[in-house]
């Protein structure tokens, strides 16, 4: 049996085998997670492309369009969840291949750091520029730089 089929048979397919193969509480909360965001993120993608690009014709999107939809709060919860889970499970996905791929714990200490460090920065901005801003201020600031 080669390495890559003895790592897919030890991987958990059902909650028993992941609840005995855990090595913590938060480790079998996370896979769970993992299934659950995984499940949640198609769905919500699949509506996001379809509200941006099927609803309304993609070529006539321009600053107008998006200020209005990004007025909504709808909008802003919707887009607030869907940053969240991609985040979450992409992060989760890549703190997976960490573990898997840096043998040494002080390298991958930092690695982990990094990626957790990186990950907030761009959540924290995505979270600010969906709820923080104004967006005809926004727009009025851009419209200054093009003059220029």
């Amino acid at each position: 049996m080669s390495t890559a089929q003895r790592a897919k048979a030890k991987r958990p397919r059902t909650f028993d085998e992941a609840r005995a193969m855990a090595s913590s509480s938060s480790e079998l909360g996370w896979w769970v997670f993992m299934r659950i965001s995984g499940m949640l993120l198609v769905p919500l993608a699949f509506i996001h492309l379809w509200a941006n690009n099927m609803a309304f014709n993609a070529g006539e999107i321009d600053f107008a369009y998006v200020v209005a939809r990004l007025q909504q709060p709808g909008v802003r919860i919707f887009n607030s969840f869907l940053l969240l889970f991609a985040m979450l499970h992409g992060v989760n996905g890549l703190r997976y291949s960490i573990e898997d791929y840096v043998r040494r714990p002080e390298r991958r200490f930092l690695w982990k750091m990094i990626l957790f460090t990186v990950a907030g920065i761009i959540f924290i901005f995505g979270v600010m520029t969906l709820w923080a801003f104004t967006y005809e201020e926004m727009g009025s600031a851009v419209r200054a730089l093009g003059s220029e």
